[in-house]
């Protein structure tokens, strides 16, 4: 072969390869920022929350378009709750029960803490409504206490949260 005809192979190759990267660029633009799930999954801190969505098969659904908002609870939040309550949670019969309690997080929209602290309540996914709270003492969510605001995803919003909420509590 030619050094012409290998360096037009090469520049046929580099451009056919350049084009599908820019072609996949464009089509995932506005995926750019990962999503709330992604975020959840990349963050250590938030390993029993990824698994309760998980096992509650919310995990495409908050991996969806949104807009939402969620109240984040840490493994340290989960570890509150009583011994033996989160293994119970996970198990299949349970699902029902962890489906009302994570859907209980969030809230459609995408609410920014500027806007949380403006309000005196939120209806929830699950159906009721969360009481929220602003004080010189910070944000509360039912009894939970707003640890980090405003962590952007592409399909909404997390507020980090130290307490596990419960409907009907």
């Amino acid at each position: 072969m030619t050094l012409s005809k290998k360096l037009f192979s090469i520049i046929l190759l580099c451009s056919a390869v350049f084009g599908t990267t820019l072609a996949m660029a464009a089509h995932h633009g506005d995926k750019a920022k990962p999503t709330i799930v992604e975020i959840a999954a990349g963050n250590a801190d938030f390993s029993t929350l990824v698994a309760a969505l998980k096992a509650a098969d919310l995990v495409d659904a908050l991996s969806g378009e949104g807009p939402f908002t969620v109240f984040a609870p840490t493994n340290e939040a989960f570890a509150k709750l009583p011994e033996g309550t989160v293994e119970s949670l996970l198990l299949p019969e349970n699902k029902d029960k962890l489906t009302a309690i994570l859907t209980y997080h969030v809230v459609a929209g995408k609410v920014m803490a500027a806007d949380v602290v403006k309000l005196s309540e939120a209806t929830t996914l699950e159906g009721s409504t969360v009481a929220i709270s602003a004080s010189d003492k910070g944000v509360k969510v039912n009894n939970a206490n707003v640890t980090a605001t405003d962590i952007k995803a592409s399909n909404g919003v997390i507020h980090v949260i130290d307490t596990v909420i419960l409907p009907g509590s």
